[in-house]
């Protein structure tokens, strides 16, 4: 694909940067100086100054396909021109129905069920409810408790941050969800620092689990959510064997299993999904991100046949979940999906990832030994870089080197004083080597 952004004229300022409360930003920074893109292209994004910026995060984890994908783009602005919007309570579009079967077929097992949202947050809120409400209508109602994970992110909604474990994210809102526990995170440098791939270490952590089974009782937990990695905590990779244990205790106890796979999915692992990469089938699956790309705000949860069919029960016309939302399976979301899908599948990106996953893990692992740097860690096209904090300046280190990547040409996430890396899947060697040795720079120039 040509990463080429066409020429245009430098793009205005903004007269007034104030009335915009920014997500998950330093708003008072960000104002001072602001970064402000006005184009992107393949990999590249292009500045309001006209500089181009390499994306070494995909957006935000979402655009697998690369910027202005061309069947993307025409795909959108078709169905804009057609069919703008169609409700989705008690009517349908074709487009809805011919993405939940194409979905549904990519994945194993009997997981053959798409129920449609318009973000990842709004996904895992939907199968937490989903499995709270399976539970009631298999006379099981008991079974209210969920289990989280620390480190865990499951998007913002009460749900999310309930059963998540990031302390930032949970600690302004109040109690959030009763009856919600966690199980330990899977970090732990002494044991798996510079592991290349997953981590040999840690596998009898999933095990915890049989312990809040006992403190509670299985007959009071409704399921278990899990990122198969901690993408937003920092990529937290799972043990070998880790999953496969939790999918042994959740059967066992007849607790569902739910994998987020809002950043794994569509390719991040070289797998279309982290449930073929893993070799683990969980009972319900989250995603959003990559379903589209990023183009249009979409997101899906899909479930085991099992528990689609423990709903159809009763009158034909009565209503089987009382849930569901405005833009559930938007015609233009819809199309831009299977544009997405189309190049997945056309273009073989998810081969393309794993086939350029080995070059990628030895471009992480050569910062090794650089200023800052106490971890590495991969798998997939997916990578963090974990620093040492600055004492009494958490997060500083690892935004300053952020802010140099920005000003030199690349763009990087940072969460706390870890550096992640998930580019779009149409990455070439030659943009790996430049995003690397621009991070390598960033580091050497930093306090």
């Amino acid at each position: 694909m040509d990463d080429a952004i066409p020429a245009s004229a430098v793009a205005p300022m903004p007269n007034n940067l104030e009335a915009f409360w920014m997500p998950f930003t330093a708003n008072r920074q960000f104002k001072k100086n602001p970064r402000l893109f006005v184009d992107a292209e393949g990999m590249y994004y292009k500045t309001i100054e006209g500089r181009e910026v390499l994306d070494g995060t995909a957006g935000l984890w979402c655009v697998n396909c690369g910027h202005k994908a061309p069947r993307i783009v025409k795909a959108i602005q078709e169905q804009a021109a057609g069919l703008d919007y169609s409700p989705p309570f008690q009517m349908g579009h074709p487009r809805a129905f011919d993405l939940a079967a194409r979905l549904a077929a990519m994945l194993p097992g009997d997981l053959d069920h798409v129920f449609f949202t318009n973000s990842g947050s709004e996904s895992v809120d939907t199968a937490l409810k989903i499995a709270l409400a399976y539970h009631n209508v298999t006379g099981n109602g008991t079974r209210t408790r969920l289990i989280g994970r620390e480190k865990g992110y499951h998007g913002v909604g009460f749900g999310g941050i309930s059963v998540g474990g990031m302390v930032m994210n949970r600690k302004f809102f109040g109690s959030l969800l009763t009856g919600v526990d966690h199980l330990p995170h899977t970090h732990n440098l002494e044991h798996n620092a510079y592991s290349r791939g997953q981590p040999e270490w840690g596998a009898h952590l999933a095990d915890e689990l049989e312990r809040i089974v006992a403190l509670h009782d299985a007959s009071t937990i409704a399921a278990v959510i899990v990122e198969p990695f901690a993408g937003s905590a920092g990529v937290i990779l799972p043990p070998k064997g880790y999953l496969q244990r939790l999918r042994e205790i959740c059967d066992k106890h007849g607790i569902l299993l739910v994998f987020d796979e809002v950043i794994t999915g569509f390719g991040r692992l070289g797998a279309s999904f982290a449930t073929e990469y893993f070799g683990v089938l969980p009972d319900i699956i989250t995603t959003a991100k990559g379903l589209t790309s990023g183009a249009v705000p979409m997101g899906a949860v899909f479930v085991r046949k099992h528990i689609y069919d423990a709903f159809m029960k009763g009158p034909e016309e009565a209503i089987e979940l009382f849930h569901g939302y405005t833009y559930s399976a938007h015609p233009l979301a819809c199309a831009a999906a299977h544009a997405a899908l189309d190049t997945y599948q056309e273009d073989g990106l998810f081969e393309r990832a794993a086939a350029m996953a080995p070059y990628w893990e030895d471009a992480i692992h050569s910062l090794k030994g650089e200023p800052h740097v106490i971890d590495l860690r991969n798998l997939g096209l997916v990578g963090a870089i974990e620093l040492e904090p600055i004492p009494g300046k958490p997060v500083k280190r690892a935004f300053d080197v952020f802010l140099n990547c920005y000003e030199h040409g690349a763009m990087i996430r940072t969460t706390g004083d870890i550096l992640a890396l998930t580019p779009p899947l149409i990455i070439e060697k030659t943009h790996i080597d430049r995003l690397i040795e621009t991070i390598r720079s960033a580091l050497r120039a930093v306090d």
